[in-house]
Order: structure tokens, then sequence, then C-alpha cells
């Protein structure tokens, strides 16, 4: 997988420090040290749990992939039965859009609707080159945050974000405007953290690197989270979109 090892063990430390950039908008009620995220990761995603193990790639189990597809499939299952309101958002929109764009697809076309909220909304994330201005912007029932000015609107380009931001500027439109907020929300990074910590259910996808989205499923913020690797071609997710929609009874 195209993560290291190193990538990782430098996000459980900056983890333990409560550096906002991989909390992703959670607020831990527990206390988590390097150690106790390692033996997380190890057991939810299969990575090594040997904390002498500090170089060359880690490595995602298949098998603890599937279970937990498994279980994100059912999720989006019980959203279809009951038509739920769903919002979905990435921080990956290179690599993730396709595989959430199908599933969005699938669900609107069973009556579920798909939110678009706060479309072209600015949303100020601080960045390391400093803060920067994006607007909301949603692909095929999408969100995604682009640059001001970028073009097409509705474009597949996107920036990439860790940001609770966009999320929380989407539930909060919905609100102001009294419309029906989401039974479910879909997405990673932030956006599956970032509903968590309102009280939204969320279920999302996240690498070896992204602790914060396996620390709330931990703690009860997230209900399903998938391990593994989101920085590969878009058009590898194809499978798994395939298993998912079958799985969820959503094939069209």
């Amino acid at each position: 997988m195209a993560t290291s090892r190193e990538e990782s063990l430098r996000s459980y430390r900056l983890f333990e420090a409560r550096d906002p950039r991989v909390l992703l908008g959670l607020d831990p009620e527990w206390s988590w040290g390097q150690r106790d995220l390692l033996a997380l990761m190890a057991d939810k995603c299969g990575v090594s749990g040997d904390p002498a193990h500090t170089d060359g790639h880690d490595v995602i189990d298949p098998e603890r992939t599937l279970a937990a597809l498994d279980a994100f499939a059912d999720r989006l299952a019980r959203a279809a039965d009951t038509r739920s309101p769903v919002l979905f958002g990435t921080g990956h929109p290179h690599r993730l859009l396709g595989f959430y764009a199908s599933l969005a697809d699938a669900l609107s076309a069973v009556g579920c609707p798909v939110l678009t909220p706060a479309q072209g909304r600015s949303v100020d994330i601080t960045t390391r080159f400093g803060l920067r201005t994006y607007n909301l912007d949603y692909v095929r029932g999408v969100a995604l945050v682009r640059e001001p000015g970028a073009w097409p609107p509705g474009g597949e380009t996107g920036a990439h974000t860790h940001s609770p931001l966009p999320v929380r500027t989407a539930l909060a439109a919905l609100a102001e405007a009294g419309e029906p907020l989401p039974g479910l929300v879909v997405g990673d990074h932030g956006w599956a953290c970032g509903a968590g910590q309102l009280g939204f259910e969320a279920i999302g996808l996240a690498d070896t690197d992204d602790p914060a989205l396996f620390v709330g499923e931990a703690e009860g913020r997230v209900s399903v989270v998938v391990p593994l690797d989101d920085a590969v071609r878009s058009d590898y997710y194809r499978p798994l979109t395939r298993y998912v929609l079958n799985r969820a009874c959503l094939s069209q």
C-alpha cells in the first residue's frame, strides 16, 4: 500500500498531542497514547502492533476490510429501506469521488434524498500554506471543496482536505433552512469525524494514517470505518463499489 509506516506513526504522535490536523474534527473522550493507538490500529486494520517496527510500508488485512465493508453496506441498506436523507462528502475527491457517487446514485434511485446543502458557500480552512478560502460544491451528489474560480463548477477536480469545517457548514445550512437533517453521513476525514462529533450517524473510509475515524468508532461516534488505502487510482475502488452495492442490494 502507498502509506508508509513512518507516516502512520507520525499521525499517531500528532493525535496523542491533540493536533487538529489529525483529529479531523473529533474531540476524543479518552486519553489515547501512541501505544494505545497502535494497538487500536493493529486490531482494526491489521498493521503491525510492534512499536519497534518504524519503517517500510504499513499493511491492511483484507479480511478486516471485507468485514467492515459488510457492515458499511448493511448500514446503507438500512438507509435505503427507511428512505433516510443521506449526506455524502469527501476530502479525497481525486481518488474516492467515484466510489461515493455510485452509492449516492443508487440510494437516490430507491428514494433516499441525497442532500446538497450550502452549494457554493465559502469555507475558510487553515492549511499548511495558511488560511485558504474554498467553495463547497457537489458532484453527482457528493460534496467536496474547490478553490474559488476553479473550472468547471461540478467538475471532478477538488481539493484534498482533512477539515471538518465543510460538513459543519453543510449541516448548519440545513438547520438554518429548517430542512431535513441527514439520517446518515457517508465520507472520510473531516466529513465522517465532524458529523459524528456533532451526533450524526456517520460511516466512512480511512487509511492507516487516519486514526481519528477508528478512535471515533471505538468511542461510539462513528458507526463503521472501512480500513483501506485511500491514495490509489480511482478505478481500483470499482470492485469495492460493486461489492458494497451487491451486499446492500442496491445494484442497478
